[in-house]
């Protein structure tokens, strides 16, 4: 979200580093999960919302990197992970993204510090040096 939102610098120089990043490494995965709580975030919650068109063109620029679909297994599984770490389905959801994918790293801000479930790592970009 913070890549395209100028409302902080900061964090949207590291956000839009990090996409670039994982377009150029090839390493980076997009769970559809995140692509749409994307298009909630960006055409509601940001300071200048953007436009459903202007969100599609973002999406297929960013259907580059590996996009993961979600299907009857992965709701699972994230049901298993959300009891057993009492986190939120919608977290759980990604994490199962991440397994299926064979990704050990999760960037999310929504986490303080490092945290890991099974052999995914979650961190905040924001907070640390990578």
């Amino acid at each position: 979200m913070y890549a395209y939102d100028d409302h902080e610098p900061q964090k949207q120089k590291i956000a839009q580093q990090l996409i670039t990043e994982g377009i150029q490494q090839e390493n980076a995965v997009l769970p559809v999960q995140v692509l749409s709580e994307f298009f909630n975030v960006v055409t509601k919650q940001i300071q200048n919302p953007m436009s459903a068109g202007e969100v599609r063109q973002i999406i297929t620029v960013l259907s580059i990197l590996q996009v993961q679909e979600m299907d009857l297994s992965m709701v699972g599984r994230a049901i298993d992970t959300h009891a057993k770490y009492r986190i939120s389905y919608r977290d759980a959801l990604i994490i199962s993204a991440a397994e299926r994918t064979n990704c050990t790293v999760i960037l999310t801000e929504d986490v303080s510090d490092t945290q890991s479930y099974r052999d995914i790592v979650v961190v905040n970009p924001f907070n640390q040096q990578l």
